[in-house]
């Protein structure tokens, strides 16, 4: 089976490419691992001649720049949307299976119970709009797509908030972080780990959330990193969303629910604290390049 990864240099990118190799795919035989420089997703020749001869296709390329997308909407629609689309055209046209990555951000995020696979989109921000319109355009294109949500990412590669709380810890005497956004908190490696199984099982296509079980607040998130390095989590104190106002609105409750592995008999993702705490020795030691663009 030979895989082709678009996005290839961010954290889930790479890490995907980890657990192929952990399950025995020749990275350098079978893998064609594209960063953002090797191919242009809103190219859609440049993208339909990447998918020939792939049978699995996995994008992960997204505009991720969740503030910078409130007034550069058309960049984020380019790659979230049309670059989705060229993509899930392509791989209809060729025959290959599409995983194609979204996010908890196409939710408004006012619930007060998990979100199912088939909640209605009501986005809030510019980035949210671009993934749900992404969504749209895999669906329309390429049916037998798997649609993989996640949320509060974070991995070995690239920046993210465990690393940015590790770097707070030797530098500040306390942070401050907000406890009043819900979440699931989840590791790269999981939700790498998650993909394999869609695609080696044969899982029906369809809508799948790939988040850790359980929930915490970002500050919940936070005292558990500083604990995992031997850091006091009280040193960490609660604020509020609006003691750090962001140009994007950020959903107050991104829990996602996992009725579709329980309906296909598949192993959930672990909890979010059992698997942070096997990360963090990964996650936070030192790269000597965080640039995988």
């Amino acid at each position: 089976m030979r895989w082709g990864i678009t996005g290839a240099g961010g954290q889930l990118g790479l890490d995907l490419q980890v657990a192929l190799a952990v399950s025995g795919v020749d990275l350098e035989k079978e893998v064609t691992a594209w960063k953002r420089k090797d191919l242009d997703v809103t190219d859609a020749d440049a993208v339909r001649d990447a998918v020939r001869g792939h049978d699995v296709i996995v994008n992960t390329a997204a505009y991720t720049k969740v503030d910078d997308a409130q007034t550069h909407e058309g960049d984020a629609f380019a790659v979230n949307a049309i670059g989705a689309a060229n993509v899930a055209a392509a791989c209809r046209e060729t025959g290959a299976r599409l995983v194609h990555v979204s996010t908890d951000y196409v939710f408004s995020g006012d619930a007060d119970e998990p979100y199912a696979e088939d909640a209605p989109f009501a986005p809030r921000s510019a980035y949210g709009r671009t993934k749900a319109a992404g969504e749209w355009a895999v669906q329309a294109h390429c049916p037998t797509a798997w649609i993989v949500r996640t949320a509060w990412l974070y991995g070995g590669g690239g920046p993210n908030f465990v690393k940015t709380m590790a770097r707070l810890a030797q530098e500040r005497e306390t942070v401050s972080v907000v406890d009043d956004q819900r979440g699931q908190p989840t590791w790269t490696m999981d939700v790498a780990d998650a993909i394999l199984r869609l695609v080696t099982d044969d899982a029906p296509a369809g809508t799948w959330h790939a988040t850790s079980q359980g929930e915490t607040t970002w500050h919940g998130f936070a005292r558990a990193v500083f604990e995992g390095l031997g850091h006091d989590p009280a040193r960490v104190l609660p604020t509020t969303t609006a003691g750090f106002p962001r140009p994007a609105p950020r959903p107050a409750y991104s829990v996602l629910g996992h009725d579709a592995w329980r309906m296909a008999r598949l192993p959930l993702l672990p909890r979010w604290d059992e698997s942070l705490a096997r990360a963090l020795p990964d996650v936070v030691a030192p790269k000597s390049d965080e640039s995988h663009d």
